[in-house]
Formats: C-alpha cells, structure tokens, sequence
C-alpha cells in the first residue's frame, strides 16, 4: 500500500510504486489517497473524488498499479493503521507491505497508532533527499527490526506541491504528472489549454 494526500499525484508517486513492485516482487501495490488527512488540518487542495479521479487516471494500463477508496469512504481523519488492517481483513493471509519515504520513516513513531502498523505489513522505505541510506537504516533497525526493506529507487524532486505551484502560476506541469493526469486536470479548468 501507498499511502498519501496525491495532491495531485505526480511521476514521483509512480516511480517508487513500480519500483516497489519490481524490488519486492509484489503482485500488486494499491495506491491509496486519504480522504481527510490528519497532518493537514486545512485539508488537501483538490477534492478527495478528483484526487481519486487523478489517481485512477494515473495508474489507468500501468499493470499491478490499483487505487483504492477506503478512506475516501471511510468518515473521519484517515489513520494508516486503519486502512492497512482493513485491507489485511479483505485479504487474509496476503502478505502486506506499507510503502513510504524515508523522511516518513523519521516521523512514524509520532504517527497514531505505529505499532499497529508495525504489526499489520513490513515498511518499505523509498529514498528521500536529507536522508542518507545510513540513517534510513539505522531508523529502521530502530523503529521496525527485521520488518523493513529499503529500496533503491531513484530520488525524485517532484513534490505534489510543487505541481500545485506551477498550476498556479500557469507554468507547465508536463513531464511531472501523467499525461492522463495533465488532461483530467486541464478538463477541470485546473490546467491552462
């Protein structure tokens, strides 16, 4: 699972779950937006349906790539622990993994409930800038022994802000979201023509 807000989604955001997929021979990774994230008390700039909109846009042909509306549907903050324990529900006994950056890593002990997401999938952590892989291993020895797997992955400098700039100030955002994104976006009057 891949988490986020997907503010809008970008390259980035595929890149490290393809190379999640490839590295950890996964058969699928779901891609999971949140419906009201908790660290954002202003919420997310696009709705949560266009979000999954953009996501299922994004992820539309690209084989193993799945998008899910659990916690679109589900009312109230979104909380990892909850989402990964429903989807361990829906499919027992399939092995879980919870992908997110290394920068993430440092604030999960901070995150509601992280030994519960402990218990219900390893980590997969995929590099960030300020986080070198030295550190990114010793956190995870410290925060999940034996339960992460470290990719490596390329660092991207995309950002989901940084699309919302450039939209903002009308400058190009091709070759930093999916064409299909671009085009959902430019249909919403988001995207200058």
């Amino acid at each position: 699972m891949l988490g986020g807000t997907f503010d809008p989604p970008h390259l980035g955001h595929l890149i490290v779950a393809g190379e999640a997929r490839a590295q950890l021979g996964l058969d699928r990774v779901v891609l999971v937006p949140a419906g009201l994230p908790p660290h954002k008390p202003s919420g997310p700039t696009l709705s949560a349906e266009l979000r999954l909109r953009l996501l299922a846009a994004a992820v539309r042909g690209e084989p193993g790539l799945t998008v899910s509306r659990v916690e679109i549907d589900r009312p109230g903050p979104s909380y990892t622990a909850d989402t990964l324990e429903a989807i361990a529900a829906g499919e027992p006994g399939a092995g879980l993994w919870f992908i997110l950056g290394a920068d993430q890593l440092v604030k999960l002990p901070t995150w509601r409930d992280p030994e519960r997401i402990l218990a219900a999938a390893r980590l997969a952590i995929a590099p960030r800038a300020g986080v070198s892989d030295v550190e990114a291993e010793a956190l995870a020895a410290t925060i999940a022994p034996g339960g992460v797997d470290l990719l490596a992955s390329p660092l991207i400098g995309i950002s989901s802000s940084m699309v919302r700039e450039r939209m903002a100030a009308g400058r190009p955002i091709r070759w930093l979201v999916p064409p299909a994104v671009e085009a959902v976006l430019r249909e919403e009057g988001l995207v200058a023509s």
